[in-house]
């Protein structure tokens, strides 16, 4: 997420987004960014209704790569967007046993593989658009006083984590298991009702905790999150989708598995070519069934939304945030990962979607291994940023 400036940084964003609003105002969203030197995505306009505008709710994060969407910066011709910023177990639970009140909305990839899979959940359709994603050899957490120096070392140890079946959780035991040969029935899970890092005590949702069969899994102490099971010693490790409180707090028997997770995460990327996805975006069958184009325009505007922070991250970033090196670390991850890494379309993630299917079934989790085409709004396939 962006950085809270000073009065003159925020004076200088606002008075910016004034600007690039005007100019898709007056000349549209792709002439609006080639003039700031982003790379316009096509002009996909939205379907008017009559002479007025239909109201398009949209529900999610408001991260530097959407935040242009969420502030309006960034229009869908013919619709009234309406963003409403919510975290991801809300707008999970409102998907999945909700009002279903959101057009479009930002949704765990893994909880709605397992809706589909498992549950028959056919409300929504995935659209190959891809909000959050990240890394995850940063996500495990040890006790320096168990012996515990590599991903081997955790065979045999009691691991704990806030609920067993997250995107992330998957994710980690994936990687263990292609990576290093660890495979998830070598270690005895804990599972914790409580996740430290969670706001307002943080339940755990149905679908971050589906146990599957021939693993050692026991449930912690009621009350109890898995922090609190990793200060006491009574586990080993941890895996987490953050950081544990006791990591954050600077316990002194507590650090991460791999120190210099960068490196180790960017070896990973060189290596598979995968950036894991956690996040996806959801959009209503009923509103793709009456009106195709919208996945076109939906789709187009979270691409040109995303264009406009990676031109912040190019221009203004390096002088406007607290970071003394982001600049350098932008261009570091584009000579890795390429101009558009964070990419949205299914041919570029491909690999990334199928790795996770497939880890999914092997974890015991999805009832079958999921294709692509099933999962994903007809017509979105295609789809391609420029």
């Amino acid at each position: 997420m962006k950085h809270n400036r000073g009065n003159s940084t925020c004076s200088l964003d606002l008075s910016r987004r004034r600007l690039l609003k005007a100019t898709v105002i007056t000349a549209g969203t792709a002439t609006a960014l080639a003039l700031l030197g982003g790379k316009p995505s096509p002009s996909f306009g939205g379907t008017k209704k009559g002479d007025g505008e239909t109201r398009l709710l949209i529900g999610g994060y408001k991260f530097d790569r959407t935040a242009a969407l969420v502030d309006g910066s960034i229009e869908i011709a013919g619709y009234n967007v309406q963003f409403e910023e919510s975290g991801i177990g809300d707008l999970n639970t409102h998907v999945f046993s909700g009002p279903q009140t959101l057009d479009v909305t930002e949704i765990g990839l893994h909880p709605y593989m397992l809706a589909f899979a498992n549950e028959g959940f056919r409300q929504y359709a995935l659209l190959p658009v891809f909000p959050l994603r990240t890394f995850r050899h940063k996500s495990v957490f040890i006790r320096n006083d168990r012996g515990i120096e590599k991903p081997q070392d955790l065979r045999g140890k009691r691991v704990a984590t806030a609920g067993y079946s997250s995107t992330s959780l998957t994710w980690i035991r994936g990687i263990f298991k292609d990576e290093y040969g660890v495979a998830p029935d070598e270690i005895e899970w804990v599972i914790s009702g409580k996740d430290s890092s969670a706001k307002e005590a943080g339940k755990i949702s149905r679908q971050e905790n589906i146990l599957p069969e021939g693993v050692a899994i026991s449930m912690g102490p009621e009350g109890r999150d898995e922090s609190d099971l990793l200060e006491s010693g009574e586990v080993d490790a941890c895996f987490h989708a953050a950081e544990p409180r006791a990591y954050r707090q600077g316990h002194p028997n507590i650090r991460r598995l791999f120190t210099d997770y960068r490196s180790v995460e960017q070896r990973y990327f060189a290596k598979t070519g995968i950036f894991p996805i956690m996040h996806a975006v959801a959009i209503k069958r009923t509103l793709v069934e009456s009106n195709p184009e919208i996945i076109r325009a939906v789709f187009a505007a979270y691409s040109q939304a995303k264009h406009v922070a990676y031109d912040y991250l190019a221009k203004l970033a390096p002088l406007m945030d607290s970071l003394p090196w982001i600049g350098q670390g932008f261009e570091e991850t584009k000579k890795l990962m390429g101009d558009n890494f964070y990419s949205y379309g299914i041919t570029p993630n491909r690999k990334p979607l199928e790795t996770l299917f497939r880890y999914s079934h092997e974890q015991g989790l999805c009832s079958r291994n999921l294709q692509i085409e099933e999962i994903f709004a007809p017509g979105s396939i295609e789809l391609t940023e420029p």
